[in-house]
């Protein structure tokens, strides 16, 4: 499976016009992640890529904010590690997909058992949105998706070369941000994404 996520600072053009590329191209989801946005604009942001989301029927997540959620009725929420262990699912009924940041095998476990739909566990690559840390690699990877039965995604440095490796090691699928916010043709590379599945 193969998840977009947002990142405005990186897009050279109107950011709603790239989402809208994007989705053309039919990813297994989108997922909101302007963590820096004041909550009324954040709201604003989410609110128009969901309707762009839904033009193409493509699944549409936020990362982060529960009161954005529960505005738009957005069903699916991604959350930090510490934000997910003050989550209460029960208060929110709405909410029916929850994903999870990981960063060590012990994270992965405690939100699996905290109800966690799928988690994201990175960065698998060096990629220059984490300039200067060391990528945790393949075997993290492996150690996360042998240890936990939900779904994991990989991000991080995640190329069209590079997805097999990840899906190998038992990932069911992988996250690419910085590539579908810079690309020349967002839609072609969507599916030449898709169409590299097993």
């Amino acid at each position: 499976m193969l998840l977009a996520i947002t990142n405005r600072k990186l897009c050279q053009e109107d950011f709603f016009q790239r989402i809208e590329k994007i989705a053309e191209g039919r990813p297994d989801g989108i997922l909101l992640r302007e963590k820096d946005l004041e909550e009324n604009t954040l709201i604003q942001y989410a609110e128009k890529c969901k309707s762009i989301a839904e033009e193409y029927q493509v699944p549409f997540g936020i990362n982060g904010s529960v009161s954005a959620a529960e505005k738009l009725k957005i069903s699916w929420l991604h959350f930090s590690v510490e934000a997910f262990r003050n989550f209460n699912k029960e208060d929110y009924s709405f909410v029916k997909r929850t994903g999870v940041s990981i960063h060590s095998v012990e994270e992965a476990v405690e939100m699996e058992q905290l109800g966690a739909s799928y988690l994201i566990a990175g960065h698998i690559f060096l990629t220059d949105c984490k300039k200067g840390i060391p990528a945790r690699g393949l075997d993290f990877l492996q150690s996360v998706c042998s240890r936990v039965s939900i779904p994991i995604f990989a991000i991080g440095g995640i190329t069209k070369d590079r997805r097999q490796e990840v899906l190998i090691r038992g990932a069911s699928g992988y996250c690419v941000m910085s590539h579908f916010m810079t690309c020349q043709e967002p839609k072609k590379e969507v599916e030449a994404f898709k169409n590299l599945r097993k």
